[in-house]
């Protein structure tokens, strides 16, 4: 029969995030949303807060299309800003709060934001950038709370393949891309999370994941699909997790296997009575990790994706037989990435004509995905977005994988350049050009170096001029001037650059010197 001939006179509702909180205030109106500090609400009066600042934004001057920096932390602030921004018809820049004020200003001017919001913590940094920019800033407090007036206007309609969010990359190839997310995607993304996490309304979800990381790879809406309750965590402190994960009732919270090893290695670790689920990504947890953290009452499930794919596009989905083979097995079948999840298409790997590898565990290929959670393309850069879709309209995610014959993928290596510490994504030569900018060197290599902490952390590699004296704490102040922190070489080694016939720098021998080799 023909679809003509099937369609009736029924609307169907734009997919949009942003109509999960106002179900959940509906469906679970007296169940307590967020609690941030002494703060905390219900549903009700959280998704009210949510509407009215909806209003406050529109009387502020926002308008349907207009982009809202936003430099929170994990906070009731952030959660309500996830809503009601794009619920306003405006687009949603989550700053990476780790940024030095140069990078947040390159971003929110790349942008175009007209708006920038921050809570008080990041006070003066959010008035540097703000300054530096052009635009208005509000902050945590009485100018916050005055944009939740009572003045509601009309919600504008939603295209559900609207922009919703532009989220910048680290700078894996130099400068930070606007990753474009749309409302579909991130619909579909945050049910996904909502699944695979096996959220419900009884959930108790700890912020421990940065919200503005990929909108919190959806968390941010997921948690009120299910009706759960949001506990902010303002900074990392393993100490403090350890506290709310006895007093809270906490069920599930998300980490870098970085705050995982932390957590493991606190003084304040100990058994759980109840366990708790935990959602993984950024670098492979270790086996070892893994098995520390299960026995301290951790269910670990391991995901991968990239700030292109909303966050986790590939789960580890653990199926039940497993439990039954022995440790080592066990331990190998945990260290894979997975299949795609549950609103993505099947990744695929494939060589370098675009055709699919055997599905063999050992022949490499690079993996490629598709579905509706991948970015719409990257912000004001046609360029890139051509670069990083194949011919079929997959993308490209630069990491080479194996597959396994049940259809598991598992990272066989990854772009060698980019190194990834504490799930954070370093560009080596965003650092290269800034070392390289001091007047004592000729030219610079920095190497990620394995690290059982952090993953990796980055090393610097640099041949100096002939007259100038070595001065490892002058090129780390000299780079920390201009970047973030965690981009500051750990190490650096004075040495004479290994190179190839054409005069490019073997990065190869330098990673086996730092590994060892």
């Amino acid at each position: 029969m023909p679809t003509s001939e099937l369609a009736g006179e029924f609307a169907f509702a734009e997919l949009t995030p942003t109509a999960f909180l106002s179900r959940a205030a509906r469906v679970f109106a007296g169940r307590i949303a967020v609690v941030d500090g002494d703060r905390q609400f219900t549903y009700a009066e959280f998704a009210d807060r949510v509407e009215r600042l909806r209003g406050g934004l529109a009387r502020s001057g926002v308008r349907p299309g207009d982009r809202v920096a936003v430099l929170c932390s994990n906070s009731h602030l952030m959660l309500e800003l996830h809503t009601a921004v794009p619920a306003a018809g405006a687009v949603l820049v989550p700053l990476n709060t780790r940024q030095s004020v140069a990078e947040l200003a390159y971003i929110v001017e790349h942008s175009g934001a007209t708006l920038m919001i921050a809570t008080a913590e990041l006070a003066v940094t959010a008035g540097e950038v703000a300054a530096d920019v052009g635009i208005e800033s509000i902050v945590e407090g009485p100018a916050y709370e005055n944009l939740i007036g009572e003045d509601v206007p009309v919600a504008p309609s939603i295209d559900e393949r609207g922009l919703l969010a532009i989220n910048y990359t680290s700078g894996t190839t130099g400068r930070p891309k606007g990753v474009m997310y749309h409302h579909r995607g991130a619909y579909l993304q945050a049910l996904a999370m909502a699944y695979h996490a096996r959220l419900e309304p009884g959930s108790r979800y700890l912020w421990t994941l940065p919200m503005f990381h990929c909108c919190g790879w959806s968390f941010t809406w997921a948690v009120a699909a299910a009706g759960g309750t949001n506990v902010c965590l303002r900074a990392i402190d393993p100490l403090e997790i350890w506290h709310l994960l006895h007093t809270e009732g906490i069920t599930h919270f998300s980490a870098a296997p970085t705050v995982l090893t932390m957590l493991a290695e606190s003084s304040a670790a100990t058994g759980l009575s109840k366990r708790v689920s935990v959602q993984t990504g950024g670098a492979p947890p270790s086996p070892t990790l893994l098995e520390r953290m299960a026995g301290l009452g951790f269910d670990v499930e391991h995901l991968y994706g990239m700030t292109e794919t909303f966050g986790p596009v590939i789960v580890n989905q653990w199926q039940p037989d497993w439990n039954a083979l022995d440790p080592v097995e066990i331990a190998k079948l945990k260290a894979r990435q997975g299949i795609g999840n549950i609103s993505a298409t099947a990744a695929r790997v494939v060589d370098a004509s675009g055709n699919d590898i055997p599905g063999d565990a050992s022949t490499i290929g690079e993996l490629v995905v598709r579905g509706n959670n991948v970015m719409l393309g990257y912000y004001r850069d046609r360029a890139a977005t051509v670069a990083s879709t194949t011919v079929d309209g997959w993308l490209r995610t630069g990491d080479l994988a194996v597959m396994h014959p049940d259809g598991y993928v598992e990272i066989a290596d990854r772009a060698k350049d980019v190194i990834i510490s504490g799930g954070e994504n370093i560009a080596s030569v965003e650092v290269e050009r800034v070392l390289d900018s001091h007047p004592d060197v000729v030219q610079s290599a920095l190497i990620g170096r394995p690290d059982e902490k952090w993953g990796e952390v980055p090393v610097a590699y640099v041949e100096l001029r002939a007259d100038a004296q070595p001065d490892v704490d002058g090129l780390r102040a000299h780079v920390r001037k201009v970047l973030a922190g965690y981009k500051v070489p750990r190490e650096v080694v004075f040495t004479d650059l290994p190179k190839t016939a054409t005069g490019k720098i073997r990065k190869d021998r330098l990673r086996a010197s730092s590994d060892g080799g």
